[in-house]
């Protein structure tokens, strides 16, 4: 029988053994194993078997089921109340990677919707956006969203002492970040407000990504799963407000805002070099390709989508050819005291 890492997770949380001992097998099976997935390959776990997918397509099957047949906001609650307890068999006792993670999304999402429904119930909720429009008062538009993100935390709270899914962690904060933004908007209405709020979540979000990495440099446990979620979702609330702000998606967008891009994608690329995490060049990609192709578009709209893609396509093959050499180069350039909290090189 082959030992999953997340086994011997499981053994840490019932004290069969103590965390050293568990990174010491960890490191010696990573050791051991030709071809193993190291820090630089950025691994994480959503598929024990084909087993997996077929208990998703059946999860997902019984979740439709239970929000189109109960009426209302029992809709909701019924699929809160059916991922739960689908996560006591297949969570906690079979510990299957991907359905864990869809009813983990689908608890945290059914929980912020009932919310939602129940504070928008009778019509009140609609009639507030239209007010809002009229008025510019924002408040009454954005308090349920507020509420909702803050109950939903809570949820996902209760969730992760029960069960530990790794990707707990980032829906928790997925649903703060909601509540502070909806505050934001409460309190001012502004789109750049907005924008800031988003931006300050993703900041706040990549910095708990860097606690759990720094805890695990040789990406052997469980944090290092958990620090790919939260990155996964830093990059976009990061990426997002920089270029909205630079207007790269304004139909005017010229060279400058272009030029904005590949600024701030080359920085991306030298902060996702140094923590070893490709998530924020994924996230900003599509601005990239926006961008050059509007730059590129005084032709033909085939051609330039072509060319933008043969860059884009190129420089990243070859990033990802160099990755290792340059992550070594880079690191030697940092300060002694950056580099010895960041993943070692492979």
């Amino acid at each position: 029988m082959d030992i999953r890492r997340d086994d011997l997770d499981a053994a840490v949380d019932a004290g069969v053994l103590d965390a050293r001992s568990r990174d010491r097998l960890l490191a010696f099976l990573a050791a051991r194993a030709e071809g193993a997935a190291g820090p630089d390959n950025e691994s994480f776990r959503l598929l024990t078997g084909f087993n997996d997918i077929f208990v998703s397509l059946a999860c997902i099957l019984l979740l439709l089921a239970a929000g189109s047949l109960l009426p209302g906001a029992l809709g909701p609650v019924g699929v809160a109340a059916l991922s739960w307890a689908l996560a006591e068999y297949f969570t906690r006792r079979r510990r299957m990677a991907l359905p864990s993670i869809l009813l983990l999304l689908s608890f945290v999402g059914a929980v912020f919707a009932t919310i939602l429904q129940l504070l928008g119930g009778g019509g009140h909720w609609g009639t507030a956006l239209a007010q809002a429009r009229l008025t510019g008062h924002t408040t009454a538009f954005f308090a349920p969203f507020l509420v909702s993100g803050l109950v939903a935390a809570g949820a996902a709270a209760l969730h992760w002492r029960r069960f530990r899914v790794p990707i707990t962690l980032a829906a928790g904060a997925a649903t703060s970040a909601v509540g502070l933004i909806a505050l934001t908007g409460a309190l001012s209405g502004g789109e750049n407000a907005l924008l800031a709020a988003a931006l300050l979540s993703g900041f706040l979000i990549f910095a708990a990504a860097m606690w759990f990495d720094m805890q695990d440099r040789a990406r052997l446990t469980r944090s290092t799963d958990i620090a790919f979620w939260l990155h996964l979702l830093a990059a976009p609330l990061i990426v997002h407000p920089i270029f909205a702000y630079a207007g790269v998606m304004r139909l005017d967008s010229g060279p400058l805002a272009a030029a904005i891009v590949l600024a701030v994608y080359a920085l991306l690329t030298l902060v996702a070099l140094a923590i070893d995490r490709r998530a924020l060049l994924v996230s900003a990609l599509i601005y990239v390709l926006y961008s050059l192709q509007g730059l590129f578009s005084a032709g033909e709209v085939a051609a330039a989508f072509g060319l933008t893609a043969l860059l884009i396509g190129s420089f990243l093959v070859m990033l990802s050819a160099a990755w290792g050499a340059l992550r070594a180069r880079l690191l030697r350039a940092l300060p002694p005291a950056w580099s010895a909290r960041l993943p070692e090189p492979a």
